[in-house]
Formats: C-alpha cells, structure tokens, sequence
C-alpha cells in the first residue's frame, strides 16, 4: 500500500522529504496560518449521543467532542462557515488523553449545505497521544460553506468521534492568468466564438458545435507558469444547468493531461452562474476545459475563462531549451546536445524524454546526454528546464532517431537431439547446431516441457542430473541476440528405472555422537521413517556411523526424512565421511553442503488404500481388488499400483489401509484415480462410487485447483498470430507469461486448447484497446466447444491501460506511453465440458475489437452447501445492508446456537466495509464462483471489503469473491481485508480483483491466508507489519498485483515490535506489473519457501532490503531470514527512471542488514542480471553493509545482454552494483555461495567496486 512511497525513497532518499504514515496519509500542508475559520460556527450531524453533540466540534476545547449515536457506520459532522471561502486544510483532533485509533474518513464541501463534493478522498488516519490526538489533511483549495467530515471506519469505538474540526483559508492567488491571453476551441457557433470567453464580458460567450460532444476550449497563458485554480462563468440571468466537464493542462498545446476528474458542474443564480475548480498546484502554459455535457443546451458553453496561480515564490518558467540535436558516436549511442535556457532566478535541471517518456534528469548547467539504445529502435526526443521551485518550461524541438530494420528471423530447430547416461543419476543431451540469419547466441533446454537451463550458442550438450527413477522427456531450442526464438527440436525421453540399488546400511551396527530420549542411532538405518535420530541441541557436528561389516563399492548414500506433511521443509548441512576397513581415520566423500528436506519433490511417496464399506450389508468374502492409477497433467499414466483386501468387510466398517507401493515425487499436478473392484453383494446402481479421484501437487509454488493452458500452446487458425518474446513494457507479448501471446486480430482467427479435465468454467487474460481518452472499451470474444458456438464471454478494458512513468501511471492516454494492458474475464460455461474436448476463442463478425489472448485457465467446480443451517444464519437479501444484519445477528445471538454467516449463491452489492467485532464469526460462501461481491459499477476505486477488531479473535472468511472497481492506485482505501490489532484469523478460498489489497495487517498475530486467487490489483496482494508474528501465508497464486505480491514489512510506527516466525509457503508469483514476487523488509526467524516467480514486469522477483522509509523500523535480526526453494524465471525489469533490477535484489540500507539465507533457488532468463547486491548512500556515506549473508545452491542461467536502453547494466549473473544513480555509491559488505552454478550468461560475475567481497565456495 505504502509501497509506492517506500521504493521512492529506495534511490532518491535525499530528495523527497513528504511521507504516508502507516495509519494513513498525512501529507505536507500548504495552507497558510491564518485562523480557523470554524471557530465558533454552527454544526449538524448525522446523528449525535445525547451527552456528546455536534457544538463540540467548533468549541475550541479538545476535551469536549461529538459522537454519533449507535453503533452504525457511516455518520457524519460539519460546520458552517457562514459564508463562502477558499480552503485547503482542516485540522481533526481527538481528546489528547485517549488512547490511540484509526478513523478512515472523506472530507466534503458544499455551497448551499445540501450538495457536497469530495474535498479528499476516504482513507485511514491514525490519532495517537504522541501527536495531541491530532491529523492534519490538506486538499487542492477550493471555495466552500460548508465543510463536512464523512466517517465510515473507528478501530477504537463502535461510533465516530471528533472533538475538534478546524479549518483553513487558502493562501491568496495571483491575478487572472487568462486575461488577456489567446483562447482557442474546438469548434464554435456563429458568432459565439472563444474569444468571448476572455473578454471581460459576462454577457458575451462561447459555444460550440451542436450535438457533438466532446468539445473543449483552451487558453494560452503565453508562458509556462504555476496554476491552481480555474473559475468558469455563465452569462447572468441564464436558466440554471449542469455541464460535464474536466480541466486539462499542457506544456506544448499537444499532450494533455488531467488536472480534474471529469464531473457535473452546477450553474445557478444561488452559485453566481460560476463554478471554481481548484487541484493540485502545476505549471503549464495551455489550460483546457474538456466538456462532455450540457443539461441546458446540446452545446458546451463558457462565458468567462480565468485561471489563477500562485501569489507568492517563484512562478516563472524557464524558457524552452533550444537547438536540440543529436549525434550517434558510437554503435548503440545516442548524443544529445541544446542550447542552455533562461530563467529569472536559475535553471537547476533538464528532463529529457523519450518517446514523450522521462528518461533521465541532468543537471542545469549540463547541456548534453547520451543515451544507450539498440540501432533497430526509433526513438523521439525532446528536453524541459526546470527551476528551483518546480516551474518547468515548454518542450524544446524533437528530433527523431529512425532505428534500422531489425532481426526478425528466428533460428532453424536444434536437430539429432539424442542422450547418454555416463553415471548414476546423470544424463547427457546432445544435438547438431541450428543456423541463424545472424547468428545463434543460445540453446535453451526443456525438462518436461520446464525450461532446464540455457546455454550459450557455442555449446552443443548439456548434463542434467535426475533421480534413476525419474521418467524426463527434453527438448532444446535456440535462439538469437534479438530474442527470436526456433521451434522444439526432437523429443527423447529418458524412462526411470523401476528397480533399486540395495541399501548396505539397513540393520548394521551404526552409532552416533548423541542422542536425545529414545531417538537413538539405530532408528537411523531400520528402514522405516516413521522412527528416527535426533543428535542433541547444540552440540554440531553431530555425527551419525554406520558399519557396512566390510568394504564395499557404493555410489550414493540417501538420506530420509518422515514423508509426513506435518514434517515441514527444513534444511540442513551434511558432510559424507568414509575409510576403507583398515584404515583408522575418515577421509571426506561429498564436502559439507546444506540440503533441503520437504515432503515434496525427491522424497518417496507411499501409497496406501482404505476400503469403507458404506451399505447396509457385509461384502463378500475373498479378495478386493484395489487399482491405483498415477496421472500426469496431460492425464497420461505415471504408474499403476495393484493390491487388495482380504475378508468380509462389515457394514459401515473400514478396513486397516492396504499399502500399493512407492513412487519418487518429481514436480507437477497429479490425479489419483482409485477404482475398487466389484463386489458381489453390491448392487450394479451403487457401483459408480468405486472410483474416486484426488488431486496431488509436488513442486515450488501454489496448487491451485485450475489448470492453466498458454495461448502460445495452443492451436491457432485462420490467420491469428503468435507474438513474442520480447521484455517490453506496454507490448502486447511483454506484459505476456512467458512473453508471448496470441493475437486475434480479424475475423476468423481463433485459438484453441484441448482439455486435459473436464470443465465449467472459463477464465481468459486478455487485452483489448482502450478507448480514445482513456477510461476502457465493453466487448465480448466468442466460445466455441469442439467447432460449435456455446457462448460470448464479456470483456472490458476499464480496469486495464495506464500511461506515464513507471512509479505513478495515470489512467489518460496523454500522460505518456501505456502499461499494465491486460485484464481477465471468467464466465460459467454452462455446461460440463469433458476431459479431450476442444475449447476455442474466436473473434467473429459481432466481436467488434482486436484481441489479445495470454493464457486461459480451467476448472470443475460445484456450490458449498451451508454448513450447518441451525448454527449459521442467512442474510435476507443480496444487499450491503442485508449481510451487516446477519453479521450483526451472529455478534448479537445470546443463545449461542449462531456460529457464522452462509452467504449463498448470488452476487452481492456492496460500496463500503464490512464490520465484524464484538465475538468470533465466521463468514462462508458458497465458493468464489458462486458467491461474489462486487463494487458499483457506476463508480471507481470504492472502498469495499471487511473490517475486523480485537474481539473478533477466531474468526473465519471462505468461499467467497471480491470484485472490486479500482482503476488507479490510492494509497490508503482499497484493502479486502483491512486488519490491524488482530488475532486468530483464517482467510481462506477467496478470489479477488481489482482492489489495491487483498490482505493488509498492521500487528496481527496467528493470521493464516490460503487457498486464495489475488488478480489485477493496483498494490500488494499481502502484506504484513508492525509486528506481525506467527502467521502463515500458503497456498495462494497473485496475479499482475501492482505492488509486492507477497510482502513483511517490519515497521514499528503503528504498533507491534518485531516481524518474527512468519512462513509463507507454496506461492506462485507471475506478472507482477510494479515492484516484486516476494518481498522482506527486516524481520527475524521469518521463512518464504516453495514459491515460483515469474514475468515480473519492471522489478525483481525478490527483494530482500533493510530501507526504513523513513519510518520507526527494526532490521534483520541474527536468527536467520530464510528463503528457501524458489524458481525466478523472466523475472526483473527497469524503474525509477534508469535502474535495473534483478532476479533477487539484495539491498542494505538504513538499517542492520543480516542473518540472510537464502538457498535451492533457480534464477532462469533474468531481463537484466541474476542477483544484485546494492547499498543506499546518505550525504555521499554509505549506510549499513550487507553482512552475515550466506546463499547456498544457486543455480543463475541466462543473465544476458538486454540490447535495449538499459544494456550496460544487463547480463551479470552476480553483480556488485558500482553505481545505481547518481549521488550513491558502490555495495559495501561481504556474502558466501556455497554451490553456485553460473550458465549461459553474458558475464557470470560483475564486481568492480573495493567495497564489497563475494566468497564462492564449491
């Protein structure tokens, strides 16, 4: 949430000074000193406690105060101040005494007491005693009467409370900018024409064109300049009316970007015949009035056009930078050279832009830049002055550099591709080379259609390690420098043995050099895991002996952990030690590494069936026959186990279970088909429960209940293309998974999946265009079932498309280039479609856009029935109101029998919170495809979702879904579940869209959040701070969040102390559009493990940083961070303007950075390198050094040159960053590998700087 602020701070610490409190925003005020105009003024309320009133509020003593009556939410206070006046702060104040809360609040205003306007949006404001029980919120000033404060949210108490509102006059402003200056429009009629808009004439006026909205008119302030404020005229005498209307402003009188949200203005003789349109503090030189509406004429029309600015300071804008040029000295560079600018009291600075982008800032007595770009790349550039005080001029003149053609060609396909086995557990691929136009730069190699590794294009073999057991099907392609990509060469596949080398060690004498209670050394080698060995607590090494009774040649020794789930992944280091039978000293086999134990992948599954008889009579005697078939994803058969029982099995008995056999876990989604044979008592009809399926998951990341199918895999026709590969923000294939996708241009073109299970459901990530000015187009894409038409599935681009920089995109197309340009879409089918079937996307002549389809994904799934209907009640309707009634009937019941809230299938409006406090409840729907929330639909970024406080300790939510209609980050609102203060909470099965956060929770405790889908969000999907322990975040998949996916935060400014023994496990991670997968700031004796990550789209895929943000913070602790068993695939990117980002980011800072382990991680196709390691520098000083940081089988494959503008700091597996930007300096500190393993880069280890050591040890 805070995020957005927080990597601000990450590289330019020194310049920005504003912060958001953890609480909720606090921004710096600009108000000017002058008495609170409220004092003393008339109040009302919504409603009031008989002993508290609204007079409170304006009676100058912080000790008296209103609060509302009951214990409903939302309520409302204002004041009058008698007449209108221009404002732009308030001051809210509790009782200095009290303890600290949070109230989330809007602040309004209102002309005539009855029609109020958003002064500043809902968010959460913290009041502690530390600061007098005191907020200050500041607001673009505008002219109001009334000001009122709309309270939806208390953490501290059931009713809203305030015992003093104060408010602000605005500083004065200068005289009319637009006096006088030349006023241009859109079109007019006859003789009404723009310049009567800046006449000084109320009776003269413009307007435009009938019936042709939009229209607009724009005035030319001659220079650029500081605004804040535009006043709009209508002709006295007019009959009243409302126009729909927006501000614009522009630096050239071409790109125009939103002052305002568009609105209705109203006006009347009551309001003058005029509206005052106050925003945030700019320079520009075009102002523009943008109308879309008028309820009094079919024409847009405006009398009198003033702008006003600043009074005070600096307000002057230096002149454009001229003679801009460019020069290429070099292969790949670009110099740019102008002509210095003036101003009246000094340039500090010139933006220079690329393809109306920032690309970097120079300093204002530089007059150059060089700029790195690949020589097929057409770029356009233009250069602002700026000064001290924020003025900045218009664009100089652009010049273009056209790129040359570039490499379209992909490699032929590897061919010959053939295997040997030269040791146990090794095998050798080897292939003939491809040919290129160019020339093949690498060779990627696939394992079960997961790519393995890339090597680089010189080399023709690879060796891979699997278990004996293992079955493994390759693949190789090559590619090229430009990214292209050949086909699959041939396919081999190496099938795993079924038999076993012996094991020497079962039953002989073994010893050990400790041992605790009965976990003595022979449970070691009795062949049964359910027993074992336990050395004493610290006394390492601890040793374990076996005696094999003579020499004998071995090749592997195997160590096992108990199989059992409630064995949790561990790691620890192991040295194999051995000595020929007459020799007296040990001599070291395998050197001392650490080893990941899981219940997953490697360890051997055992299964066991058993057999319930559910009739009414006994079975017959003899045997039952017990089939176990192992399926793959594709649903081909891994292996097949037999056994049986026995005997007659009683009626309502179970049998003891029947073991089949073993199985080596290798990663994937399985299913288990059990079928048992017939029985002859048992009727044909009941016959259909003797087989049953279960799902089993082995492998890094989340398992979710649906399969996912690439676009890219699929069959494609009639004439649809497949796009890609490429890194490129705002492209169609790279904001793609995998960074490719297929496009569905015109009629005809589809692509079609085959399904691997059968199906209900559908899901599809896709993009469509935007609309012309932004704000999203309505479409629908056709669904086809083996060749027929089953049904149109309804697509929008609203909550997609957003333009400019990386660190605050816009939803206006003229704020520069686009990003985050996909969505998803999911309908019911309607219908059962069967495993084999054949699910197409086509666009037709009725589905009007282009498309372009990522991925879809599939599921069966069926209503949760109420669990229990005598102890969970059920809201009466669909409505807001009737889910906080049944949740209150729970909180209320005296009986005890109500438990809980069954919300059954339906959709369900909602616009605000949900309350919960008071007892444990739990909340459960009928699953996240049958019950689902949803904001208006005629509004955006409303704040929905659940509250809960500290006595709602126990409480439960599942089965449900959250749609929200967020289309812009707002730091603040926008959490599901907003939490703070809580304990014992499950968050479980729930789908979400477009909100800013699932899950935020400032010092909660014992939270556990599983099962859950997070999409599309505009912040984290979960994030948790100040204090936050013992929770346990697993089983969850984020989709495209806006911020860190997965994220600690060990703040300490909102309560809480230490971030310790968290866990967050099994996540996948893909498409994160800004910031990381996996992210930890300071904590100790925290754990992340089995996580994928991949496709991050501008920053790495883990960031480990000690930077406080300015905040109250605690570091890394000594009892160690660990991160363990992680794939980062395509992962990194580009932002805050020219740093790069790798696949693991380590980064000291601001405070202790240390007791970091990190180890069993792939780093595969990073965009710019594998891992780097940074430290933040203060006054030109570094801060805390990365020390104590150990990382431990690391595997960094293809880290190669990006060929883009950020190439010199790409294609580093490991890299010390020498100099991130401007005004810091080189890492500082020590880290360890231990078994790292570097391919197929450009540069496996990058370190220039005297400052920083990495020891790699075999």
């Amino acid at each position: 949430m805070r995020a957005q602020r927080w990597r601000r701070r990450a590289i330019s610490a020194l310049v920005t000074t504003s912060l958001l409190l953890i609480g909720g925003p606090q921004l710096a005020a600009s108000a000017a000193d002058g008495p609170n105009l409220a004092a003393g003024r008339a109040t009302a309320a919504s409603s009031a406690h008989a002993e508290y009133p609204a007079t409170g509020i304006t009676d100058g003593n912080a000790s008296t105060y209103w609060e509302s009556a009951g214990g409903s939410l939302p309520q409302w206070v204002q004041t009058d101040l008698g007449t209108p006046a221009r404002v732009d702060e308030v001051t809210l104040k509790l009782p200095p005494t009290w303890e600290s809360r949070t109230q989330t609040l809007s602040l309004q205003g209102s002309a005539d007491g009855t029609s109020f306007a958003t002064l500043r949006s809902s968010a959460a404001y913290s009041f502690t005693p530390g600061a007098a029980n005191t907020v200050k919120v500041t607001f673009p000033a505008t002219l109001t009467r009334f000001v009122r404060v709309h309270i939806t949210a208390n953490t501290g108490w059931q009713a809203a409370q305030l015992s003093e509102l104060e408010v602000r006059a605005a500083a004065a402003s200068s005289g009319n900018l637009a006096a006088g200056k030349t006023l241009k429009a859109s079109s007019s009629t006859g003789s009404y024409t723009a310049a009567n808009a800046n006449d000084g004439n109320r009776a003269s006026y413009w307007a435009s064109r009938e019936n042709a909205f939009p229209q607009w008119i724009e005035a030319d302030l001659g220079s650029s300049v500081r605004v804040d404020r535009a006043v709009l005229r209508l002709p006295d005498g007019w009959a009243a009316r409302s126009q729909t209307l927006k501000l614009q402003a522009s630096a050239n009188g071409t790109e125009f970007t939103d002052l305002t949200a568009s609105r209705d203005y109203r006006f009347d003789a009551a309001g003058g015949q005029s509206a005052t349109i106050s925003f945030d503090a700019t320079t520009t030189r075009y102002v523009r009035v943008h109308f879309t509406a008028n309820t009094g004429s079919p024409s847009a029309q405006l009398a009198e056009l003033e702008v006003y600015g600043p009074a005070t300071g600096d307000t002057r804008a230096p002149t454009a930078p001229a003679g801009l040029a460019f020069t290429e000295p070099a292969a790949g560079q670009i110099r740019l050279t102008w002509q210095a600018s003036t101003d009246n009291v000094g340039v500090t600075g010139y933006d220079v832009y690329a393809n109306n982008t920032l690309l970097t800032s120079v300093a204002g007595d530089a007059t150059t830049y060089t700029d790195t770009r690949p020589a097929g790349q057409t770029v356009t550039y233009h250069v602002r002055a700026k000064d001290a005080a924020g003025n900045v001029s218009a664009n100089s003149n652009t010049v273009t550099r056209n790129g040359s053609t570039g490499d379209t060609q992909a490699p032929t396909a590897p061919t010959a591709l053939a295997f040997t086995e030269p040791a146990a557990g090794q095998i050798r691929l080897t292939w003939q080379a491809s040919s290129d136009n160019v020339g093949v730069t690498g060779y990627e190699v696939y394992a079960n259609n997961v790519l393995r590794t890339t090597v680089a294009g010189n080399v023709l073999t690879y060796t891979d390690t699997q278990p004996a057991s293992a079955t493994v099907g390759y693949t190789v392609r090559a590619k090229d420098a430009a990214g292209n990509v050949s086909t699959d060469s041939n396919t081999v596949t190496r099938n795993g043995s079924t038999g076993s080398a012996s094991n020497l060690a079962v039953d002989k004498p073994i010893t050990a050099s400790s041992v605790v209670h009965t976990y003595v050394a022979a449970n070691a080698n009795d062949n049964n895991t359910a027993t074992y060995w336990e050395g004493a607590g610290g006394s390492y090494p601890n040793t374990l002996t076996v005696q094999l009774g003579s020499n004998a040649e071995t090749q592997s020794v195997v160590v096992k952990l108990n199989p059992d789930s409630s064995w949790g992944p561990r790691t620890q280091r192991i040295e194999v030690l051995g000595r020929e039978q007459s020799a007296s000293s040990f001599n070291s086999l395998v050197a001392a590494r650490d080893y990941a134990f899981s219940p997953a992948s490697g360890n051997t599954v055992t299964f066991s069936v058993a057999i319930r008889n559910q009739g009414t009579i006994a079975s017959a005697s003899g045997s039952h026959g017990i089939t176990l078939t192992l399926l793959n994803s594709q649903g081909a058969t891994v292996k097949t186990f037999t056994g049986a029982h026995n005997g007659t099995i009683a009626a309502g008995a179970t049998t003891a279970p029947v073991t089949l056999g073993t199985w080596t876990a290798a990663n994937g989604s399985y299913t288990l088909r059990t079928v048992l044979a017939a029985d002859a008592n048992e009727l044909p009809v009941k016959r259909e429960n003797n087989t049953s399926t279960d799902s089993l998951f082995v492998g890094r990341g989340a398992n979710m209940p649906y399969d996912m199918y690439e676009a890219e895999d699929g069959t494609t026709g009639g004439g649809a293309q497949v796009v890609g590969p490429n890194r490129t923000v705002g492209d169609i294939a790279g904001e793609a998974s995998g960074r490719k996708a297929v496009t569905l241009n015109n009629t005809g073109n589809y692509v079609e999946f085959t399904t691997r299970k059968p199906t209900n459901t559908l899901v599809t990530r896709f993009s469509i265009p935007d609309a012309p000015g932004g704000g999203g187009i309505d479409s629908t894409l056709n669904v086809y079932v083996d060749g027929t038409f089953l049904k149109a599935i309804d697509l929008t681009s609203k909550y997609a498309w957003l333009y400019g920089n990386e660190a605050a995109p816009g939803n206006s197309p003229s704020a520069g280039a686009p990003r985050h340009i996909y969505d998803e879409a999911n309908v019911m089918l309607g219908r059962t479609v069967p495993a084999g079937a054949r699910i197409r996307l086509q666009k037709d002549a009725a589905n009007s856009t282009t498309y372009a389809i990522d991925f879809i994904s599939l599921e069966q799934v069926a209503p949760v029935a109420n669990p229990n209907p005598a102890t969970y009640t059920v809201p009466a309707g669909f409505t807001h109101q009737d889910v906080q009634n049944a949740l209150d009937r729970v909180r209320m019941d005296t009986t005890g029998n109500l438990v809980g809230v069954y919300l059954p299938p339906g959709e369900y409006s909602t616009a605000s919170k949900f309350q919960v406090y008071g007892k444990a409840v739990k909340v459960v729907g009928a699953g996240p495809w049958y019950t689902r929330f949803n904001a208006p639909t005629t509004q955006d970024n409303t704040d929905i979702g659940f509250r809960a406080d500290a006595t709602a300790k126990g409480s439960s939510f599942a089965n449900f879904a959250y749609f929200g209609n967020y289309t812009s980050r707002i730091d603040g609102p926008g959490k599901v579940f907003d939490f703070a203060n809580v304990s014992d909470i499950v968050i479980d099965n729930i789908w979400n869209e477009h909100m800013v956060c699932l899950y935020w929770g400032a010092n909660t405790d014992s939270i556990t959040i599983k099962n859950s889908r997070i999409r599309n969000m505009f912040a984290d999907g979960i994030n948790m701070t100040n204090g936050s322990t013992d929770n346990l975040v697993t089983n969850n998949e984020a989709r495209a969040t806006g911020d860190d996916s997965f994220a600690l935060f060990s703040a300490i400014d909102a309560g809480g102390a230490d971030m310790k023994n968290n866990v967050y496990e099994n996540l996948t991670s893909i498409l994160t559009w800004r910031a990381a997968g996996v992210a930890v700031y300071g904590g100790y004796d925290n754990t992340f493990r089995n996580i994928h990550i991949a496709d991050t789209l501008v920053y790495s895929g883990i960031t480990v940083s000690s930077l406080d943000f300015g905040y109250p913070m605690n570091g890394f602790g000594t009892q160690p961070t660990r991160i363990e068993n992680v794939s980062i695939v395509r992962s990194g990117g580009h932002f805050w303007g020219s740093q790069t980002f790798p696949g693991i980011w380590l980064f000291s800072a601001s405070k202790v950075f240390q007791g970091i382990r990190i180890s069993h991680v792939d780093i595969v196709d990073p965009t710019y390198s594998g891992i780097m390691f940074q430290t933040n520098y203060v006054g030109g000083q570094p801060q805390f050094p990365i020390k104590d940081t150990v990382l431990t089988d690391i595997s960094i494959s293809g880290a190669r040159k990006s060929g883009d503008a950020f190439d010199a700091k790409s294609g580093f597996g490991l890299w010390a960053n020498e100099m991130p930007e401007a005004g810091q300096g080189p890492a500082v500190g020590e880290v360890t590998f231990n078994g790292l393993r570097l391919s197929g880069n450009a540069q496996d280890i990058r370190n220039t700087t005297s400052t920083f050591k990495i020891n790699i040890n075999p």
